[in-house]
């Protein structure tokens, strides 16, 4: 993926190759079984994933984006909110976060970050709550808990729905409470770079509504209650049942992989260069998705040389959502904690598939050699 630096920035080769016999063995199952879509395979897996996270529903759907669209409409199916009502999110975030927000005909409201932690500024959010706000979706950013007492407390006495943009953060928990358990549904992604993978597309709903999970199943597979008898004008966005037998293998060493990285970005914690922030240490729920740096002039040229001493770099992301073609016309806003985000932060390398204790030392002493 990397061209053969020294430091990768991730190898999904060598991510894969720990689980390779049991991911084999997966796949044949499914083959032999003869189940393809749904069954037994999507059902376990939907059941321990909701165990993981201590909600009463977890229902399999075919990727993130899908998750937080079903979500979305499916309180509008409910008459929870209706086209045209606001929702607010995190300035600083992928757009798949606002594309679910504009597919479902509803308004995005962007809210600055907190600089620090990157992620949404809760104490920003009351200002950008009117008549028509029905709900803030929070992203886990980086793999980053955002979750917190004024953001619960603003959402109840505004009557408001907390949704998690949980993409990025499996595992990540608040005051020893997961996220995906935290709000009142969320969106999990299982794109083959996350901290827990697929070998293809692939997402979650979870909720403790059991309302809600019993729409977004229907909505998931074209809206159907019963067998030819749709409820709803729903789509096809079913979790594959070959992904969710090998997402059952993975699931069971999650903690493993949260550990490793959790070790790696203790190590780059303790670089030393003014020219080179680290990511805030403060937290201890974060499962380090990305570690991300601020640089704080010239970002490219950090960037390359990185790339002089072997070392994989990636920028999450270079443009925020409002600044996005797409959406010039749409969300007329300025944000610049955001946009300063978007000019300066770096991610290093974190997989500990492909990352090694003394690779992360050997770049924390690359880093600190940088001027």
């Amino acid at each position: 993926m990397d061209g053969g630096l020294r430091y990768p920035f991730l190898d999904l080769g060598r991510v894969n190759e720990r689980y390779a016999a049991q991911l084999k063995e997966a796949c044949a199952r499914v083959i032999d079984g003869g189940r393809y879509i749904g069954g037994d395979e999507v059902e376990r897996f939907e059941s321990e994933l909701a165990a993981y996270c201590g909600v009463r529903h977890a229902v399999g759907v075919s990727n993130g984006l899908d998750a937080l669209r079903l979500i979305l409409r499916g309180y509008i199916e409910m008459g929870v909110m209706s086209p045209g009502d606001e929702v607010i999110y995190p300035a600083n975030t992928y757009i798949a976060t606002v594309l679910a927000i504009t597919h479902n005909g509803l308004v995005p409201v962007p809210v600055e970050p907190d600089r620090v932690t990157m992620n949404l500024d809760s104490r920003l959010i009351e200002r950008s709550v009117t008549s028509r706000t029905k709900a803030v979706v929070t992203v886990h950013l980086y793999g980053r808990p955002c979750y917190d007492a004024a953001m619960r407390d603003i959402a109840a006495r505004h009557g408001l729905k907390i949704i998690e943009d949980n993409a990025q953060a499996i595992g990540a928990s608040v005051d020893g409470r997961v996220t995906g358990s935290l709000g009142d549904a969320a969106a999990f992604s299982f794109y083959p770079t996350k901290n827990l993978g697929a070998l293809g597309d692939g997402g979650v709903v979870t909720t403790d509504d059991d309302e809600l999970a019993s729409v977004v199943a229907a909505l998931r597979n074209y809206g159907m209650t019963a067998r030819d008898m749709n409820r709803y004008a729903g789509f096809n966005c079913r979790l594959d049942t070959i992904q969710a037998a090998m997402l059952s293998v993975k699931l069971s060493r999650l903690g493993e992989e949260i550990d490793r990285r959790r070790e790696l970005a203790a190590i780059y914690d303790t670089m030393r260069n003014d020219m080179v922030t680290p990511a805030d240490a403060s937290c201890h729920g974060h499962v380090y998705h990305q570690y991300v740096v601020t640089v704080e002039d010239r970002r490219q040229r950090f960037i390359d040389y990185m790339a002089a001493h072997g070392v994989g770099t990636m920028v999450h992301y270079p443009v925020p959502p409002h600044r996005q073609p797409c959406y010039r016309g749409v969300i007329d806003a300025e944000c610049p904690v955001a946009e300063y985000l978007a000019d300066h932060v770096v991610s290093l390398p974190i997989s500990p598939w492909c990352t090694s204790t003394d690779d992360a030392r050997d770049i924390v002493d690359i880093i600190n050699r940088y001027k």
